[in-house]
């Protein structure tokens, strides 16, 4: 992948989070976007109250993957470090 597709990758995961991190807020928690791998897997950072809730394996894979790879389909995957 050519810098130039790596750079409109990352913008287009930038603004679907943008539309995930409301929801994330209204619980006290929020994300950011750590790394986008050469194989197209998403790093993400939970934060604020996700950080640490039991519930955020399942927010991420239902709720932050899902929206993502409807929206940005060469994305194999978000996983949170």
């Amino acid at each position: 992948m050519t810098d130039s597709e790596m750079t409109g990758l990352r913008s287009r995961v930038l603004a679907s989070l943008e539309k995930i991190r409301p929801y994330l807020q209204s619980d006290g928690g929020d994300i950011e976007l750590v790394n986008i791998t050469d194989d197209h897997i998403v790093q993400v950072r939970l934060t604020g109250a996700c950080n640490g809730c039991p519930f955020s394996m399942q927010t991420l894979k239902a709720g932050v993957e899902m929206a993502l790879l409807k929206e940005v389909p060469e994305i194999k995957e978000v996983v949170a470090l």
